[in-house]
């Protein structure tokens, strides 16, 4: 039975999350370095959400002449809801991200290319992590158990957390960048990088 675990729409699914981050970084590198005002925000919010709710209104009607209405339906609300759940839960990223920038004081005409590396990076890692993660678990059925007790210290130390002003001078990640690479206090516009006393430096926008 053909379900939507299909190579291609795997393929097609992958195709359009690769255009729709092109789309962006053509925007964005047309309109270079700017602000972006509220209503520029608002816009990008609802054409983003516009698109979810185009591509859930394709996969009811390609599951309801496949798979029947029952399916369809069953199917499209589970994405629909868990489309909300991650919206929702994306709001504790943002204040992350404010922490960042007020931290390294980025400029607000620099924070949206800055959101789009992080983007990329987030979903690069997250394949990567996902692939060998289902990889790890078909091979080695016992870290399951490993990886639920990681989850479970996690989410104590979360809870323990919570309400805490957490320090980001203090991040491990951060530490070690700092100890490994030559990272300035000054930008260069959008770079990543740049020429200090003629030798490479990188900029907080990289960190």
């Amino acid at each position: 039975m053909e379900t939507i675990g299909t190579w291609w729409m795997w393929a097609g699914f992958a195709v359009f999350v690769v255009v729709a981050i092109a789309i962006d970084l053509l925007v964005m590198e047309r309109q270079g370095a700017h602000k972006v005002t509220m209503g520029e925000a608002v816009r990008w919010s609802l054409l983003w959400f516009s698109l979810a709710f185009v591509f859930v209104a394709l996969l009811w009607w390609y599951l309801d002449g496949s798979q029947g209405r029952e399916v369809a339906n069953t199917v499209s609300m589970q994405f629909i809801t868990g489309y909300l759940v991650e919206k929702s839960l994306s709001v504790d990223n943002i204040f992350v991200f404010l922490m960042l920038f007020g931290y390294f004081a980025v400029p607000p005409q620099y924070q949206k290319r800055a959101l789009i590396i992080g983007i990329i990076g987030a979903i690069v890692l997250r394949t990567v992590l996902i692939l060998v993660g289902a990889w790890l678990l078909a091979t080695f059925h016992w870290l399951l158990y490993v990886f639920g007790a990681f989850l479970v210290i996690t989410g104590v130390k979360m809870w323990f957390a919570a309400g805490q002003e957490p320090d980001i001078a203090t991040n491990p990640v951060l530490t070690l960048l700092k100890k490994r690479m030559r990272i300035t206090n000054h930008f260069d516009g959008e770079k990543l990088s740049t020429m200090v006393d003629g030798v490479k430096h990188y900029t907080p926008l990289f960190a």
